[in-house]
């Protein structure tokens, strides 16, 4: 990190913290803004930035605006009236009742590069040098604006934007969750620390009378984000009827706004703490439960549920209570959490009567059984037990119609247990089946969302049982559907790369990269794709892209070191080679590429001690086997080489391992069996340089007719290859 640093302000009391920040040599402002989850929930930060923000961007830079559509729109719905929706998906689109996915738990740290991205396009566009943003009381914030704030400090520059945070002294959250882009780490490790914890606070006293009932009143009307004991202790002594009066007042107040992501927060506040908690403090919670479970912020969806759980009971209003409930429990499964959703389940079991609660219920515990708890955890036959209960409560919905779907749904997740049974043709008829049924059942417009869900799986299981057009055909099916789902086009071009198609797929990962938010698996598939059609530099460029996003990706520097070795750019492949062994010193593919690295310095001593390394770490690595012998070759040890060599081919199919072995086997004088190995190469990938070398070993079998051949071959294959067929003929001419 450069000297220049952002700035972690900690101290027990706000003011203390604003005169600390005051003293600070900053740039100009950008923004401060009060990351306090209170007032807007999910993103209560990230929004302040852009509606004070994009307005601008719409004018200076309308592009990256226009590219962060969703991440602007997902975060900050006052702005739908200046941002159009462009990439719209089925899932977005979807009607409560026809929900039936939800999005990847990752999603929010896809978000949050692309907000990053978007505010350094702002800000270069911006120009006039560096500027200051000012995050206050993050300490209180979502786990959305935390994992964003902790992006934004890892990849901005502190010269482009200065971030100074604000906490209280108490320790940070970390939220369990899948990403792991964590405010406490980027805090340590990017930020200069103005520590004020040992600062004893003041012990302020409420005032008595009339301005201990202000103070009160003060602490609602700021939307109960002030952190003065005095002010809660104040608001706290408000005889109840007043406060609850109070909070109806400034809940109306805040309504007459209009602003949506209020209802995420400083609103339900409110009117879980006004004249009706159980009334419209409930209806307004589940509107934010709601929300936060369509948009995958599923932090805030288990602190709503549980918050809505405390006014609500199954016997007060079931719909509310089962709502909160079912959907806790969706979001612990997509948190990792699957332990903590089973006794909810239990619960409901216990408490309900209600079909619908049963179905449903009866499907996640099956869910939880085959999919999300841990793999020692599962039981595959006690899921299959559970959504065949499900499929019997589906069975008796009144209507037709909806009674299809629902069985359908649940037979849907019956194929899912197929496939983890190893049952993939038993799950293909199943999917064939619902398919069938909902064509035949509903009108075409009719829960779409779910039936290209279901042309999704079968494509999945249809790649598994190696039926690659019928693959084809269902994830093209899907994606006329559904043109704006990214994982889709990410998907099929994965089929395409392993139906040799690169240049399909590269179109495929492509739509998915303009389709989603930043997510490193596209760019590092799209880098191997890059890689395999020879275009080495926009490889080598997605890789560090790759890094950027997640500088964990272990695979994507690795790849990126090979690729600059191969391009005799050992320098920069040496840099990724030590962060790689760093992190995993015990990986032989790592090792096996310090060997080359150390190859390329002439050390061929080293090379051969990193290649044995990695050999300790893996004996069946091919790859280090045919580099060991490469070296041997080199070296002018014809045995070890060869049975180096050996040894690979027994534990690869590789085709340039043959031809080296054959080459071996030549320079031996061992022609049969080096054409042995030729025929197979040639077979495989009808390469020039085999057909030559090929030739080679059949003049000295002295099969001159077959050598010539060859050669005839390799120049009709390759005119550019006529002075190595040119340099053999004095060899076929004494033969």
């Amino acid at each position: 990190m450069a000297e220049h640093r952002h700035h972690w302000v900690r101290a027990a009391r706000r003011p203390a913290r604003l005169d600390a920040r005051a003293k600070l040599d900053l740039p100009p402002v950008l923004a401060v803004v009060n990351a306090d989850r209170r007032l807007r929930g999910p993103y209560t930060a990230v929004g302040s930035i852009l509606r004070a923000t994009v307005p601008d961007a719409l004018a200076r830079c309308p592009e990256a605006v226009a590219g962060h559509d969703i991440e602007i729109l997902s975060t900050t719905p006052e702005l739908r009236d200046l941002v159009p929706a462009t990439r719209e998906t089925l899932t977005s689109l979807a009607v409560p009742k026809e929900r039936t996915r939800f999005y990847s738990a990752l999603r929010t740290l896809r978000i949050a590069h692309g907000l990053v991205e978007f505010l350094e396009a702002y800000l270069r566009a911006l120009g006039a040098g560096p500027h200051t943003l000012v995050v206050e009381d993050a300490h209180r914030a979502d786990p959305t604006d935390g994992e964003f704030l902790a992006v934004l400090l890892r990849r901005i520059d502190p010269e482009l934007l200065t971030v100074v945070v604000t906490t209280g002294t108490e320790p940070l959250e970390r939220p369990i969750g899948p990403g792991r882009e964590t405010l406490p780490d980027a805090l340590a490790a990017y930020c200069r620390v103005l520590d004020l914890a040992d600062e004893e606070p003041a012990a302020d006293q409420a005032p008595a009378g009339p301005g201990q009932a202000a103070l009160g009143r003060a602490h609602i009307a700021a939307d109960g984000v002030g952190d003065d004991p005095a002010e809660t202790a104040a608001y706290l002594a408000l005889p109840a009827d007043e406060r609850a009066r109070l909070h109806d007042l400034r809940r109306a107040e805040l309504e007459t706004a209009g602003e949506s992501s209020l209802r995420l927060g400083a609103i339900t506040w409110h009117a879980e703490h006004g004249s009706d908690p159980s009334g419209a403090g409930a209806d307004t919670l589940r509107h934010a439960l709601d929300h936060c479970m369509d948009l995958g912020y599923y932090h805030a969806v288990v602190e709503l549920g549980e918050r809505g759980r405390r006014l609500v009971t199954h016997e007060s209003n079931p719909t509310h209570w089962w709502a909160f409930t079912t959907k806790m429990t969706t979001s612990f499964a997509a948190l990792g959490l699957a332990e903590r959703a089973l006794p909810l389940y239990e619960e409901a079991r216990a408490l309900s009567t209600s079909p619908e609660v049963h179905m449903q219920a009866a499907y996640a515990t099956a869910m939880l059984h085959t999919r999300h708890f841990e793999a020692g955890r599962r039981d595959h036959q006690l899921a299959r037990a559970w959504v065949n209960q499900a499929i019997a409560f589906a069975r008796w919905h009144p209507d037709p119609k909806e009674r299809e779907a629902r069985v359908v749904f649940n037979r849907n997740g019956l194929a899912l247990i197929e496939v983890h049974q190893g049952r993939p043709a038993a799950a293909l008829a199943l999917l064939d089946a619902c398919i069938a049924q909902l064509d035949e059942t509903l009108e075409p417009h009719e829960h779409a969302l779910h039936r290209s869900v279901l042309r999704y799986n079968r494509a999945q299981v249809h790649a598994a049982l190696g039926h690659h057009a019928e693959a084809v055909a269902d994830y093209t099916a899907v994606i006329e559907c559904d043109p704006n789902y990214a994982e889709y086009h990410f998907d099929r071009g994965m089929l395409w790369r392993d139906l040799g198609e690169p240049e399909r797929a590269l179109a495929d990962y492509e739509q998915a990269i303009r389709l989603s938010p930043p997510f490193p698996e596209a760019y590092f598939n799209r880098a191997d794709v890059l890689a395999e059609l020879g275009d080495t530099e926009a490889a080598v460029a997605d890789f560090g892209y790759v890094l950027q996003l997640d500088p964990e990706f272990d695979d994507a520097r690795l790849n990126r070191a090979a690729l600059l070795l191969d391009a005799g750019a050992p320098d920069l492949a040496r840099a990724d080679i030590l962060a790689g062994l760093e992190r995993t010193p015990k990986n032989a593919r790592l090792l096996s590429l310090k060997g080359q690295l150390l190859v390329a310095e002439d050390d061929l001593a080293a090379a051969a001690e990193a290649y044995r390394d990695a050999l300790a770490v893996d004996p069946e690595y091919a790859e280090a086997w045919a580099l060991l012998g490469g070296l041997r070759y080199q070296e002018g040890d014809l045995d070890a080489a060869g049975s180096h060599l050996v040894r690979a081919v027994e534990l690869s199919a590789e085709p340039g391992i043959r031809f080296n072995l054959a080459v071996v086997h030549h320079d031996a004088g061992r022609y049969g069996e080096a054409v042995r190995l030729l025929d197979e190469v040639v077979e495989a990938t009808e390469d020039v340089d085999a057909r030559l070398q090929r030739a080679r070993c059949l003049i000295g079998l002295d099969r001159t007719e077959a050598a010539r051949a060859d050669l005839r071959a390799c120049l009709e294959a390759d005119p550019g290859a006529a002075e190595q067929v040119y340099e053999l003929m004095p060899e076929l001419a004494r033969a």
